[in-house]
């Protein structure tokens, strides 16, 4: 009956979907070791806190925001030194993703990306109901690009770093595939960016197909307060602007992310601590007996091959450690991990030590 009811109320491509499924967030009073979702394990700049005050005094919230976010824009113009232009601001990442699937896609138009990777990709998509073509990774996750070049999708997504693996294709190998592309467009999801040791930005200038997507939520620990960025040709903002909401970031929001990049060095610093925490966590998850991919994230995924992990993720979780789980075949061996402070890094290990198998280790040459 209610399956009847919800047929006749919406549209069949969103009554037949699966939802997107975000990771567990603890609920008001308990106490995790929350590495599930991949936030900053470090607060943002004080910077912040001070101009979100700031944006609450008086009467200003009874005012609308900006509605092209002129203030957080300018700051990330000056930062990025990108003209304005080709800037434009979302409320997160995930919503300037959502802008691009809506006006890039309609019923039955071909989207393409490498899998497995962000399955919110899968969720938008389904929305627009679109082709999606996904092309498996490699098992050393190396970008997959002549097949990709062969769907002749209107739309191509790749996410660099790419989670779940935390693996990054070099830039020249973006290039190269935006160039084949062209005149279709090619989104790059940068949200992990930060944490790698180059990035796609130079080629929205080079490329006019290219498009470039960031968050604040990951390196600049603003999570809470869902800001993103769009960097792209100024054709490519002007159209998305049309399938904008009016106002759809807050002003405490843009005061906020117009802080966080004016004290960019703020956030250097924490993701000097997350990398450095970052090489040590791959080092002890080895010794357990994972296989470990080089992140350019602040997460890793951690493999025991031929284990379905499902369990074991539970027993984290009754131990007060969240882990993210994905149930799909391509990954049910595996663990994603986000980086968080030594002290929470080293529970997760002392765990792992009481619940993994030791590793099996090849024995030693008698002669040795």
């Amino acid at each position: 009956m209610e399956a009847n009811r919800s047929k006749a109320m919406f549209r069949a491509a969103i009554v037949k979907m699966a939802p997107y499924v975000p990771g567990e967030q603890p609920k008001p009073g308990q106490r995790l070791i929350k590495l599930n979702t991949n936030e900053n394990p470090y607060p943002p700049s004080p910077h912040v806190r001070r101009a979100i005050a700031r944006a609450a005094v008086g009467s200003r919230l009874r005012l609308y925001p900006a509605p092209r976010a002129d203030e957080f824009v300018a700051s990330a113009a000056q930062l990025y030194r990108i003209p304005m232009r080709m800037i434009m601001a979302g409320n997160g990442s995930d919503e300037l993703l959502a802008m691009l699937f809506r006006a890039t896609l309609g019923r039955g138009d071909k989207v393409a990306y490498p899998s497995p990777t962000y399955s919110l990709y899968d969720t938008l998509a389904a929305i627009q109901e679109a082709r999606v073509i996904r092309i498996p990774f490699p098992s050393d996750f190396a970008l997959p690009v002549e097949e990709l070049v062969r769907t002749d999708a209107k739309l191509t997504v790749i996410c660099n770093p790419n989670s779940p693996s935390g693996t990054f294709t070099p830039i020249k190998t973006l290039d190269a595939l935006s160039r084949r592309l062209e005149p279709k467009l090619i989104a790059i999801d940068e949200a992990y960016v930060d944490f790698a040791d180059d990035n796609a930005l130079r080629l929205i200038k080079r490329r006019p197909n290219v498009i470039v997507l960031r968050t604040l939520s990951k390196s600049f620990s603003l999570a809470g307060m869902r800001l993103g960025l769009c960097f792209a040709s100024p054709d490519v903002t002007k159209t998305l602007m049309k399938v904008k909401d009016s106002y759809n970031l807050s002003r405490l929001a843009l005061a906020a992310g117009a802080a966080a990049l004016d004290d960019a060095g703020w956030m250097r610093r924490n993701v000097k601590h997350i990398r450095r925490t970052r090489a040590t966590t791959e080092r002890a998850l080895i010794r357990l007996g994972f296989e470990v991919l080089p992140s350019s994230a602040n997460f890793v995924l951690a493999r025991l091959r031929g284990h379905d992990l499902t369990d074991l993720t539970a027993r984290l979780r009754r131990r007060g450690i969240l882990v993210r789980h994905f149930a799909s075949p391509a990954l049910r061996d595996a663990l994603r991990i986000s980086i968080g402070t030594p002290r929470e890094m080293t529970a997760l290990f002392k765990a792992l030590e009481s619940l993994v198998p030791p590793p099996t280790r090849a024995p030693r040459n008698s002669d040795s």
